[in-house]
């Protein structure tokens, strides 16, 4: 992997990359997968990648995918393709080149047994009330990290969700029994903004946490409990929230 400094010319590129993303809308994550696959294509061609024809195109996608996922060659296409569109304005030279094949796969569902078997044996609290939530309003990983104190309508009980999928907010209706145990997890931290403080600092200086818990955290979290209760099935943090009934 090519590693800083770049050569000038790249770098000045790069970093126009980077602020062209920026000014696009685009989300955190987006942004640095297509940065990451811009470094990875310069590491690739030495740095030489502004006059790029097919044929190296071709030899670069299919040594890719040797070691790489579809998904990883689709990030590489798409921020490859940004780049020619947005920093160089060029036409993007190879237009019919990728094909990703088609997968229809489904969601791991959990079934509120489930669910509450998973509940019941996580053991620390801010762990088994994020679980609930995001299963109960039907939320991804990240959306319930981010969710804050002045998101839930108590009043017309419904939950904002903000920077959804698309950039988007939505509302999602808030069951009573959510609620109560917000309320109830809020209380034992009181935290003047999130709901879900990070554990860096310990329950006590739980209002003083600077971000919410660590998606890696709740990941790992999960595999030990689903592990621990024997449940077969891979779940995911994200797959908690997934086609799936209300508690």
């Amino acid at each position: 992997m090519l590693n800083a400094p770049f050569p000038p010319e790249f770098q000045q590129d790069y970093d126009t990359h980077l602020k062209r993303l920026t000014l696009n809308g685009m989300r955190p994550k987006t942004i640095e997968a297509y940065a990451h696959a811009l470094r990875r294509v310069g590491s690739y061609f030495d740095c030489q990648i502004n006059d790029l024809n097919e044929a190296q195109l071709t030899q670069y996608f299919s040594d890719l995918l040797t070691t790489h996922s579809w998904s990883t060659l689709k990030h590489d296409l798409y921020g490859l393709k940004f780049y020619d569109d947005k920093v160089l304005h060029i036409p993007w030279p190879a237009p019919h080149l990728v094909k990703a094949p088609t997968a229809q796969r489904l969601p791991d569902i959990v079934t509120v047994a489930q669910m509450q078997q998973i509940i019941n044996a996580t053991k620390v609290l801010s762990y088994r009330v994020f679980f609930y939530t995001i299963y109960s309003l039907g939320l991804r990983l990240g959306e319930g990290l981010r969710l804050e104190i002045a998101d839930i309508d108590a009043d017309r009980m419904r939950v904002q969700i903000r920077d959804a999928k698309g950039n988007k907010d939505r509302f999602v209706p808030l069951p009573p029994s959510t609620l109560v145990a917000l309320r109830r997890h809020w209380s034992a931290h009181r935290h003047p903004s999130l709901l879900f403080p990070n554990r860096k600092c310990g329950r006590a200086k739980a209002h003083l946490a600077q971000s919410p818990l660590d998606a890696g955290g709740v990941q790992k979290a999960l595999r030990v409990v689903t592990l621990g209760i024997g449940l077969k099935k891979e779940f995911r943090a994200t797959a908690c929230a997934t086609a799936m009934p209300r508690i």
